[in-house]
């Protein structure tokens, strides 16, 4: 099962970052936030990547030139939606189900259980969210 990690937006609300360099490619603790999305996915057995990638794509594919890992990159536009780049990498996917997931998108979700939910359920979607805590206090 592929994994598709959406990497095209703008990160305007982190713009003092995002100016030079794609959100994904903020470092945490020296490591790309993508590359630890691709850790936590390849830890739970999934090792095909598609990049949707869009603003700074180039230095998204420049960074993992030289990683070994399976990613494939695919440009979907520098205003594409979420839905304008799913619709880009539809052609490199060739089976039923898929992982999708926000180039920032880091979680401490148990990606297999989900995937075996996802399945026994016989669903065409399952979606994983949090309720965050409010900004302001309760």
């Amino acid at each position: 099962m592929k994994v598709v990690i959406l990497a095209g937006g703008f990160g305007t609300r982190i713009s003092e970052y995002t100016k030079k360099i794609p959100k994904p490619m903020i470092k945490i603790g020296g490591v790309p936030i993508i590359e630890h999305i691709m850790k936590i996915y390849i830890n739970n057995g999934f090792s095909e990547f598609i990049f949707a990638t869009g603003y700074k794509g180039s230095i998204i594919k420049k960074y993992f030139r030289k990683k070994k890992y399976n990613i494939q990159f695919v440009n979907s536009g520098l205003h594409a939606m979420t839905g304008g780049r799913l619709k880009k990498i539809e052609n490199y996917i060739e089976e039923d189900n898929f992982l999708l997931t926000y180039g920032d998108g880091l979680s401490d979700v148990n990606i297999k259980k989900l995937v075996k939910f996802h399945k026994k359920n016989k669903k065409e979607v399952t979606v994983t969210a949090v309720k965050p805590p409010a900004r302001f206090g309760a």
